[in-house]
């Protein structure tokens, strides 16, 4: 047994819609895929009980989404560099290398330019060992062969390629086609181009939706912009809890904002001086010599 939305005990050894007992042999219920709290023996049952069953499974649905949206990710979308395995934060401080589609940080990179200099060696592929691409051609027609094998890195990749060179509608396309991949900062482009239009009609709903889902992936980013809306829409308590997760990830506008937060009186100072305690922990574990110097000359790779 379990329980529907008003506390009452839900019979779901039996459909909810004709009652028929579910058995192994003959007769197989599945879970309303929204809300789970009821099973049916077809499609046709599921139909005939929708009105019934409609607001108690959106209510449901709701909160599962809830639960899942404010779980705290294990760690950001972008993970770990594959050469220093120190944590990242995001794509701006990282390179693409196009002929493995690894990401590798800034730092990892720029020392192994420096060591690549001073040996007056090849330049090559930190992961792949492969020699790098001298031209523009070059790296895109490398990362062409990614994407037509399907690499969601290198088809998110392409898609900002394409944003750079104003065709939005194609880089909405391969945002669109990374993203079901299960590319989460793909979710983040694509809900930019809901919400200002590019290169597809403007939707604040499907914005939020894509937001959610960078944001349950370990987007800090994007959880940040979620709690911005959150909070200008005036839902302070929601906000606060979005700003939390991304700051325990790292991010620093996020911090800030919960410091605001706690002048107007919306945080507690012990759940605050937790979070102060967390958003250090993940900035330091990002730190090395090596991304304070790649700091130091701004670098960044273009790809």
């Amino acid at each position: 047994m379990s329980e529907d939305c008003n506390g009452n005990e839900a019979d779901t050894s039996r459909c909810a819609s004709c009652g028929v007992a579910g058995t192994d042999e003959e007769v197989k219920l599945k879970d309303c895929s929204a809300c789970h709290l009821v099973k049916y023996c077809g499609v046709e049952c599921q139909k005939g009980h929708r009105k019934q069953h409609k607001k108690e499974c959106k209510k449901r649905a709701a909160e599962l989404r809830d639960e899942l949206l404010f779980k705290q990710p294990e760690s950001s979308c972008f993970g770990d560099c594959p050469i220093c395995c120190l944590p990242m934060l995001d794509e701006e401080k990282s390179s693409l290398e196009v002929c493995c589609s690894k990401m590798i940080c800034n730092g990892c990179v720029v020392a192994n330019m420096i060591r690549e200099e001073k040996g007056r060696l090849q330049q090559k592929c930190l992961f792949c060992r492969k020699p790098t691409p001298k031209t523009r051609e070059e790296i895109d027609k490398r990362n062409m062969k990614r994407v037509e094998a399907n690499d969601p890195v290198a088809i998110y990749r392409e898609g900002t390629v394409q944003s750079n060179k104003g065709n939005h509608k194609r880089a909405f396309e391969f945002y669109a086609r990374a993203a079901a991949l299960g590319r989460f900062e793909a979710h983040a482009k694509l809900a930019y181009m809901y919400r200002f239009g590019r290169g597809i009609e403007s939707d604040e709903g499907k914005s939020i939706h894509h937001l959610e889902e960078a944001s349950i992936g370990g987007h800090p980013r994007a959880r940040n912009m979620l709690g911005n809306y959150e909070y200008m829409n005036g839902n302070i308590e929601r906000a606060v809890k979005h700003w939390i997760i991304a700051a325990t990830q790292g991010e620093e506008m996020s911090m800030q904002y919960l410091l605001d937060a706690f002048k107007s009186g919306s945080v507690e100072k012990d759940v605050l001086a937790a979070t102060i305690r967390a958003h250090k922990a993940a900035v330091d574990a990002m730190k090395s010599p090596q991304r304070e110097e790649a700091k130091k000359k701004k670098y960044r790779v273009h790809w």
